[in-house]
């Protein structure tokens, strides 16, 4: 190889980069293993990982995952190494992300959801921006500051370079005005409190900008949806619908919208047609990022999403069907209200939620020591009590925990 493109040996490729920048040392590289001894390292590195029981959410929710899902989305006709452009050899992927956008919005009760998005932060993001586009001489956005806290974060980051001038408040409707684009508020707030947006869409709309909502998919299966609340645009994670935690991610982000806002959805929609036989199929049907029309008519710039993901959900959700995702809200509820009762018998809180509505996530004010609370509890196999900017902890349950881990969990807060 060396001979054929002229040099003389590999040292003569890096040749380029001066002598006192290259490694004179050996490599310190591990011994060869065979496949077995791989095996072997790699499950002793996986043992080191803690398993935890999860009862915090702020956006990450402990879910149980049917063990069929793993086994439909390997299967090859959704795993093809083709991207949806070439639809004739594609149509595994754009089957199972049509149903994705349908059941995006039905659960959200827009007109029309785009393929996906990376996660429900930069979708949060990607909404204000689209508000922007959609108002056209406005350059003004509102967020409320019960939104999670990385979500306000991420959509500081993606305002700021644009020049977007973005305003974070509680009372987002006292910032209306005629520069003002789009106003974005949570359907679930930060403390865990189901948001109460009577009225909103009105005032938003008489002030000429775009309401957008951010919710949790999991949870309109028995919240008002985005639609029920007047939203222009609904976006959020899908997360909840089955996604393990994995430490991390990866997740999915949505974005729905009505039919009047849809040439600025960013990203791409695959929509339901026939071939010349007359067999149904799928195509890309609208696609408003760069990478298809002139940049600077572009909303976005997002250039992939999370299909995986997207499959992923769609799977869990054609599994759950509307009656299970109702029975994994109402087990959830069910077990945040044991909890929370049962904490605050303790006499180690004050009670922040009393005047909220929760459904499986809630916040206390602790009257002990946070640190040693955090500590007992991850000593005896719980992550919980995670404290947030106003000195809160905040407590979730998901249907995967029984009444048995609960109590467990407040027989370690009784005893410190």
């Amino acid at each position: 190889m060396l001979e054929r493109i002229g040099v003389g040996s590999v040292a003569d490729l890096y040749s380029d980069v001066p002598d006192e920048f290259r490694y004179k040392g050996e490599y310190d590289l591990p011994s060869a293993m065979s496949e077995q001894e791989v095996r072997d390292h790699i499950e002793a590195l996986g043992r080191k990982n803690v398993q935890l029981k999860v009862f915090v959410g702020q956006g990450a929710y402990d879910h149980y995952v049917p063990s069929v899902i793993p086994y439909i989305t390997s299967r090859s006709e959704f795993l093809t190494s083709y991207t949806p452009y070439q639809s004739e050899i594609s149509q595994g992927t754009l089957r199972y992300i049509f149903e994705w956008q349908s059941m995006v919005c039905r659960l959200t009760g827009m007109d029309v959801s785009n393929a996906c998005m990376y996660d429900g932060p930069t979708a949060a993001a990607e909404a204000l921006r689209m508000c922007v586009a959609s108002t056209r001489k406005r350059n003004k956005v509102v967020m409320s500051t019960r939104l999670l806290p990385h979500v306000q974060q991420v959509v500081r980051t993606y305002m700021k370079y644009p020049g977007i001038e973005l305003v974070a408040v509680d009372d987002v409707l006292a910032e209306l005005g005629p520069d003002v684009a789009g106003v974005l508020v949570p359907s679930v707030g930060k403390h865990g409190g189901i948001q109460d947006l009577t009225g909103f869409a009105d005032k938003i709309h008489e002030a000429g900008a775009l309401m957008a909502v951010y919710c949790d998919l999991s949870t309109l299966a028995v919240l008002r949806t985005p639609a029920e609340w007047g939203a222009d645009i609904a976006v959020g994670d899908g997360q909840s619908l089955g996604l393990p935690l994995n430490y991390g991610g990866p997740y999915v982000g949505f974005m729905a919208c009505l039919k009047d806002h849809m040439r600025k959805l960013p990203g791409r929609i695959v929509g339901q047609t026939v071939d010349k036989d007359g067999k149904r199929c799928f195509v890309l049907t609208l696609q408003a990022r760069e990478q298809h029309i002139r940049r600077e008519k572009a909303t976005s710039n997002i250039c992939s999403n999370e299909s995986l993901m997207a499959l992923w959900c769609t799977v869990y959700l054609s599994l759950m069907g509307p009656e299970g995702l109702r029975k994994v809200n109402e087990l959830s509820s069910a077990g945040a209200h044991y909890l929370h009762d049962r904490l605050m018998a303790t006499g180690k809180f004050e009670d922040f939620m009393a005047t909220r509505t929760y459904l499986n996530e809630f916040c206390l004010k602790p009257l002990c020591d946070v640190a040693k609370l955090q500590k007992a509890l991850l000593d005896g196999g719980y992550f919980a009590a995670l404290q947030l900017e106003d000195g809160t902890v905040t407590f979730c349950v998901t249907e995967k925990h029984g009444k048995a881990e609960i109590d467990g969990l407040v027989k370690i807060v009784e005893e410190l």
